[in-house]
């Protein structure tokens, strides 16, 4: 929610608060809702004709945002002297409803890919750290590549530890390729060796 003046804002959150108001069914219907006189009004809002009377509002205007049939959100007028929108300017309420909602489309599709980014960034990391970690513990112990992958692996089940950390501690060599042979020869049934 934005808006451009404090009085607009508490009517707003009155209503969101509520889940009752023109703005509230605008988002709700997909349709305007215009109310020329609030006071007068027919409508079942209360709890909205008290907060808009006692921020000074007498008339108000709510306008959908959408995007492809879906309502994103509701753009709305308050004003201080009653009386309906002209058709003209109806017109414009709704370009500049349209606008907006491009506008907040675009930023959900920025911020979306920058998340996407950073998480795709992250497991790159990991992986790049996991392989580090396989190929200390390989080259440490003398197990192949699968096998060190299955060490790391069993470690980190058996501490309820992410894959991540485990191979963290051992680049960082607070935990031993050693330590981790040792648990993959002792789960190992009798007679059978590792494959050097």
């Amino acid at each position: 929610m934005a808006s451009t003046d404090e009085s607009a804002e508490l009517v707003e959150l009155m209503q969101l608060a509520a889940g009752a108001g023109p703005c509230v069914d605008c988002f709700h219907t997909g349709m305007p809702v215009s109310v020329p006189e609030i006071e007068t009004s027919t409508h079942d809002w209360p709890a909205f004709r008290d907060a808009a009377r006692e921020q000074g509002f007498q008339s108000v205007h709510a306008t959908p945002m959408k995007l492809r049939g879906e309502v994103i959100g509701t753009l709305n007028l308050f004003k201080v002297a009653p009386g309906a929108l002209g058709q003209r300017d109806a017109a414009v309420v709704q370009a500049l409803a349209d606008v907006a909602t491009i506008g907040v489309i675009q930023q959900r599709i920025s911020a979306e890919s920058h998340v996407v980014a950073e998480q795709l960034q992250r497991a790159l990391e990991s992986r790049v750290l996991i392989e580090q970690a396989k190929g200390a513990v390989s080259q440490a112990t003398g197990l192949r590549m699968d096998e060190a992958f299955q060490a790391l692996r069993n470690y980190a089940r058996d501490g309820n530890l992410t894959l991540h950390a485990v191979a963290t501690a051992v680049v960082d060599r607070s935990v031993s390729a050693q330590l981790l042979d040792e648990l993959t020869r002792s789960r190992r049934p009798r007679g059978e060796g590792v494959r050097r």
